[in-house]
């Protein structure tokens, strides 16, 4: 899988997916830091990324314009980067390694010491 971390969330995400395997990128690398969310969608879409935030509104709404895209998840809690890494982690995990994300949204939050997901088809039919 191909993932592009936004820029609300940690760098280190991409180490974080390059350690499982797969390949990221954050935003702030790629040069569109300050990136309107409605611009940073063609990007996503061309790369045919999975999409990583926190910022479910914006992009709930803006995936919810597009016939097929390659997934987006959701780190729901504002968390310190630890946290952001084990949620990140934790979704990888879910999704799994031939499963893929298509046309889905993965939210991942954590309530206590348990990670909860919640994956459902975006934009729902």
């Amino acid at each position: 899988m191909r993932f592009l971390i936004d820029e609300c969330l940690h760098p280190t995400l991409a180490d974080v997916a390059h350690g499982a395997g797969h390949e990221a990128h954050h935003v702030n690398f790629l040069g569109l830091a300050s990136t309107k969310d409605h611009d940073l969608m063609p990007r996503i879409l061309e790369g045919d990324f999975v999409f990583v935030t926190n910022n479910a509104a914006d992009f709930r709404r803006l995936y919810q314009a597009q016939a097929i895209h390659a997934g987006l998840v959701i780190l729901v809690p504002q968390a310190p980067p630890t946290q952001q890494r084990v949620l990140f982690l934790a979704a990888m995990e879910e999704i799994g390694p031939d499963n893929g994300l298509i046309n889905e949204a993965l939210e991942v939050l954590i309530d206590g010491d348990e990670v909860i997901f919640n994956r459902y088809e975006w934009p729902a039919l």
